[in-house]
């Protein structure tokens, strides 16, 4: 009888911890959810052309090299001959026109069946987006998309001046998760996953390429499989 009563306790107490497992699935955006380079792009080149002496500009696939970083490593890349300042300056112009162009188009591509993904994957996990972009960006993501009500959270560097692994940090504590993957498409991304102490998924749609992954999708809709294997050996 002493045996049952222990037994019984023991397995209250697994599943109490296990009820308390919060798992969820935080993501990049830029070649993650969403390909607004040729949008971005344009809208850079815009400023560019209207707003400095600048001669420079830039191609999509210099956008797609671009992307995931933060502005300072950015604006390196663009103008490496300028002092910090000047180029600092230039792609924070750049940054606050890109919100105005992205608000006045369509919204840029997303990728094959991603609601009905993402829909999924919200009946079973906390969704969020954690990016090094500017405030304003995943607002305008998350109004154009359609599906903003998947998504519990989000942030970014523009608005935290944090690493993204500290920002993947800090809103698993902010939404109680205990359990985590990321899903990003750079090695930027796989390198803020393993600073957060989380499994990184390669995006090998986007627009990059990265090392140390836990798992790789050629197509987001092999995410939730990927994500139930990740969770299934943790």
């Amino acid at each position: 009888m002493i045996y049952d009563i222990r037994l019984e306790a023991e397995i209250k107490t697994r599943s109490g911890k296990e009820h308390s497992m919060k798992k969820g699935i935080l993501f990049d955006l830029d070649g993650t959810l969403w390909d607004s380079s040729e949008s971005v792009t344009a809208a850079w080149n815009q400023t560019i052309r209207e707003r400095t002496d600048r001669s420079e500009q830039f191609t999509v696939d210099d956008m797609h090299n671009f992307m995931g970083r933060t502005i300072e490593a950015i604006a390196a890349l663009m103008f490496p001959t300028l002092p910090d300042p000047e180029r600092l300056a230039i792609l924070e112009q750049c940054s606050e026109d890109e919100l105005t162009y992205l608000s006045a188009q369509e919204c840029p591509p997303l990728y094959p069946e991603e609601q009905a993904v993402l829909t999924k994957l919200a009946s079973e996990y906390t969704l969020g987006i954690v990016s090094n972009c500017q405030v304003g960006y995943i607002e305008i993501y998350l109004d154009k998309c359609g599906f903003p009500q998947l998504f519990s959270d989000h942030e970014c560097a523009g608005q935290t001046g944090l690493s993204k692994g500290q920002n993947i940090r800090l809103v698993m504590d902010r939404q109680g998760i205990t359990d985590c993957v990321y899903l990003g498409d750079t090695q930027g991304d796989a390198d803020a996953a393993k600073e957060a102490g989380i499994p990184f998924i390669h995006a090998a749609y986007g627009f990059g390429t990265a090392d140390e992954c836990a798992a790789s999708v050629s197509d987001i809709r092999d995410l939730p499989e990927a994500v139930h294997a990740i969770f299934a050996k943790r």
